[in-house]
């Protein structure tokens, strides 16, 4: 099948010589030479740009296939690395003939224009599946092994393990968008000269008590946050090779596949209840919790980050925790919410963060989090909690 998209010539004028994308002119094929096109070739400045009334960019079901699983360069990517190559060297190497058509970041955004998709947030996803699985190799490499841990001041454990995958995870960020700021729970925060509109948080392992135990229900958290706000969210299980991923006003995906929260639980006394460990809450805390617990039908424990993701699955109906840091919850907001579940603080505030800012997400002395598949069991659990 050919897929095409056509818009005036004065349009595409405009987005193939943009000073934005520094591109130059492409050729416009006629139906004679569309006929035989079974790929789309890229490269730059090879003929003189034909004028029509009308410019049709021809992409075949293949080309957009391949489109779909490249970094766009228009946000990060450097160019070389659309044709597959190694490095910037290499590129004399590309055959520029004439009559073949152009993809740059113009051409690719027209595209991708036709085709729904927001090539910004595209890239940011991108850059987020690069992420999480230069952190997965890691953490496989050392899943129930042997090595040291260390228990940090506030007397959680850290590994090797933590530490690398973080170091990974930042270098890949720092990277592909030098301008992003980065805040991890194991090297704290990063910022560029001048401050940064958007920041990557990071929780290389969440749960590393399951970790260094050898059971498969941590998971890396990360979070992409756009002035204060959880934008994309990625929870990520290295081990059992599940990925969720959350994108703001889109429907989560769990490897690729659409999800939704059970929404149909909107009692407390027919939802199954998740938290980490009824030992992390303490005095007032402690009281609230036991409050929803022995409302709902089924309490369990352990999970950690997992259980939010089998909430936005639809197997878990309420996850309620305390104690927890930016890092261990920002990139569950948008996957929870893009599966129709609600996430917020127990007193129904939405969770946000700003770096140095006065907002009580930024404490790090932990945050009171509770989760919902639907609505009417947040608003339940939230009276259960607070009354």
């Amino acid at each position: 099948m050919l897929h095409t998209v056509k818009m005036p010539a004065v349009a595409c004028s405009r987005s193939l010589l943009g000073a934005a994308f520094g591109l130059g002119p492409v050729t416009v094929l006629g139906k004679e030479d569309r006929a035989g096109l079974s790929q789309v070739c890229a490269c730059r400045n090879q003929v003189r740009p034909e004028v029509f009334e009308f410019a049709r960019l021809p992409f075949t079901a293949a080309a957009v296939e391949k489109k779909n699983s490249l970094l766009p360069r228009s946000s990060f990517s450097p160019s070389w690395r659309i044709f597959g190559l190694e490095n910037a060297s290499a590129a004399p190497a590309l055959q520029r003939s004439a009559g073949s058509v152009m993809v740059t970041a113009a051409v690719d955004e027209m595209a991708a224009s036709f085709l729904g998709e927001d090539l910004e947030m595209k890239a940011f996803v991108d850059v987020g599946h690069e992420v999480a699985d230069a952190a997965g190799e890691i953490i496989r490499r050392y899943f129930r092994t042997r090595f040291d841990i260390i228990t940090k001041e506030d007397l959680s454990p850290v590994t090797i393990a933590d530490r690398a995958a973080e170091e990974a995870m930042s270098s890949i960020i720092k990277k592909y968008l030098p301008n992003h700021g980065i805040y991890g729970e194991e090297y704290g925060l990063y910022m560029p000269d001048g401050g940064a509109e958007y920041v990557w948080v990071l929780d290389p392992i969440d749960g590393t008590k399951s970790f260094v135990t050898g059971k498969p229900l941590f998971g890396t958290l990360i979070a992409l946050v756009h002035k204060g706000v959880p934008i994309l969210g990625i929870i990520d299980q290295p081990v059992l090779g599940e990925r969720w991923i959350g994108r703001a006003g889109e429907q989560s995906t769990l490897n690729g596949v659409p999800i939704t929260s059970r929404s149909s639980c909107t009692a407390l006394k027919d939802a199954f209840l998740y938290t980490t460990s009824p030992h992390l809450f303490g005095g007032a805390k402690e009281e609230a919790f036991i409050r929803v617990r022995d409302k709902v039908k089924t309490p369990l424990y352990g999970c950690d980050c997992y259980a939010y993701g089998l909430l936005a699955a639809g197997h878990v109906d309420l996850v309620v925790e305390s104690g927890l840091k930016p890092y261990d919850f920002l990139a569950l907001v948008p996957v929870i919410e893009g599966a129709g579940g609600s996430i917020t603080d127990w007193s129904g505030n939405k969770l946000r963060f700003w770096p140095n800012s006065d907002y009580p997400s930024c404490n790090e002395k932990g945050m009171e989090v509770v989760a919902a598949g639907s609505d009417e069991l947040l608003k339940a659990a939230l009276d259960a909690l607070n009354s």
